[in-house]
């Protein structure tokens, strides 16, 4: 049997589009702690304002789901679009820190409408054979705009300063929106259990927990990985990233695939392997090498997961329900990370660093039984 293309013309331009709000989103990451300092406010602030944005992404993201199965995708990803591009237009003329806490929470909610519309837009285009492959190509929007993104947001902020950034953040918002406006959306008419179903899609519960317990250990990197490095005495350790971003860029085709042909635990239970033994790495690093050789196999961790449970989440749910199915998956994430960072910095303080990386081999473990439960339930082998 023929299989059914995946790179259509419109799959290219809704990664093309994804990529360019994701270099606005990574432009800024780095650099709105710096310009919390700049105002005037402390490291305290900093981590208020990055919160006040992961709280308003988790708050709208069920709310999206339920628009785009019921409005439609286009008009609300294009309006998600628009409303990230105002907001970074908007960092420009921010005098205080209460307006800054303000305009980063307003922020999350063009960011999560714009990324929820993306991804529930591209599991409509890519065909349900090839769902994994589809959405480990796709997620590479992300991984490249993160290995690319920060450098170029902290270079322009020390060049010209932070309007630069912001100005460099709303041409990429700009960019994605004309890439966006000739894709040919699915049109959906849902039906009646659509409409008064929840906003939540029972079907993506499952992948979405065991991605938030996986994503808790990525709260642990992301936070404490440059301090747990300067503890050890170990310079560049930028270049864990290097090699995290490195991982991701060749796993995530490879695995996507691998799910479609072999199962979902072909691809889920490899990867969740591979951030046990990252992690264990992590607990005993002491060299740069030793960092960067966690952070490529932690890159194979989440470059086997990631595509896998997404295809997981959306492939055998009612196309009319794709936007609840992918706002579902991704509060997992969204969790995760939100009580990761939290959770990790008040063991690190009755801990220390070392130990939290010792600690996060219990999400790790209990996504790993999540998953064996859940794969005597359902069917893991995709038929052609």
């Amino acid at each position: 049997m023929k299989q059914q293309p995946l790179w259509t013309r419109d799959f290219i331009l809704i990664s093309l589009a994804n990529f360019c709000v994701f270099m606005g989103l990574h432009m800024l990451m780095p650099v709105i702690p710096v310009y919390t300092i700049e105002l005037g406010g402390s490291e305290t602030w900093a981590g208020i304002i990055a919160g006040g944005f992961t709280l308003s992404v988790v708050l709208i993201r069920p709310l999206v789901g339920n628009l785009l199965d019921r409005q439609g995708r286009k008009g609300v990803y294009l309006i998600g679009i628009l409303f990230f591009l105002l907001c970074t237009l908007a960092y420009h003329w921010v005098p205080s820190i209460l307006t800054l806490l303000a305009l980063r929470f307003l922020h999350g909610f063009g960011w999560g409408t714009s990324s929820t519309g993306a991804s529930t837009i591209a599991t409509d285009i890519i065909p349900k054979a090839r769902m994994g492959e589809g959405m480990g190509y796709f997620g590479l929007t992300g991984t490249l705009s993160m290995a690319i993104a920060p450098a170029l947001g902290l270079g322009l902020m020390d060049g010209y300063g932070f309007n630069s950034v912001f100005t460099g953040a709303v041409f990429f918002a700009l960019v994605a929106f004309f890439i966006a406006l000739p894709i040919n959306c699915m049109k959906i008419e849902p039906n009646a259990r659509s409409v008064k179903s929840s906003i939540i899609e029972k079907a993506a519960l499952t992948p979405g927990m065991i991605a938030l317990f996986l994503t808790i250990t990525y709260g642990s990197i992301i936070t404490f990985i440059a301090l747990y490095g300067a503890e050890r005495q170990v310079e560049n350790i930028g270049l864990f990233f290097s090699a995290y971003a490195l991982s991701l860029l060749f796993c995530r085709p490879y695995f996507g695939r691998l799910a479609d042909r072999k199962g979902y635990a072909a691809a889920v239970l490899p990867g969740i392997l591979a951030v046990f033994l990252a992690i264990v790495i992590l607990y005993l690093a002491h060299s740069l090498l030793a960092f960067m050789i966690a952070g490529f196999i932690y890159g194979i961790g989440f470059g086997g997961t990631q595509p896998a449970l997404q295809a997981m989440a959306v492939r055998d749910v009612d196309p009319s329900r794709h936007g609840a199915a992918n706002a579902t998956f991704f509060l997992g994430f969204d969790f995760g990370i939100g009580i990761g960072s939290i959770a990790w910095g008040l063991l690190a303080d009755i801990f220390g660093y070392q130990y939290i990386y010792l600690l996060a081999l219990i999400p790790t473990f209990i996504a790993l039984i999540l998953f064996l439960k859940a794969s005597r339930q359902v069917s893991q082998k995709v038929t052609h």
